[in-house]
């Protein structure tokens, strides 16, 4: 089960994060996968932690104008591109079409222009989305 969780740079409930993880890995035990977007701050910034910490399987599908680290999904040809803001909604999409479930983790506010990306894509090729503010 390819679980894909983003959401907003603005995002600091670690504990909502890591409950919902843990919750995962309890119910996909041996199959789960844990997508992200690979940002070094907020909601990204917390999955990945946590992900590791509970020894999940975990996959990035940072920018392709980022370099290719441990976690990357994709070949390293992908990576160190000149920047462009696309290369945004590029990730965004391929996290959508990659995973089963999409979940959002959105601010109070409600406002997060890449996770709102993310979670239409997702509605677009009939995943299963989860929005959690």
């Amino acid at each position: 089960m390819r679980i894909g969780i983003v959401g907003s740079r603005t995002y600091e409930n670690k504990r909502k994060i890591k409950e919902t993880i843990f919750k995962l890995k309890n119910k996909f035990p041996e199959e789960l996968v844990i997508v992200s977007g690979g940002a070094k701050d907020g909601a990204d910034k917390y999955v990945k932690k946590y992900a590791l910490e509970l020894e999940c399987q975990y996959l990035e599908f940072n920018p392709a104008h980022t370099i290719k680290n441990l976690y990357s999904a994709l070949h390293e040809n992908y990576y160190n591109q000149p920047y462009n803001v696309k290369n945004f909604f590029t990730r965004n999409t391929m996290i959508a079409k990659y995973c089963d479930i999409v979940i959002g983790f959105v601010p109070d506010n409600g406002e997060s222009k890449g996770t709102d990306h993310t979670l239409s894509e997702a509605k677009k090729y009939n995943k299963k989305v989860v929005v959690i503010s």
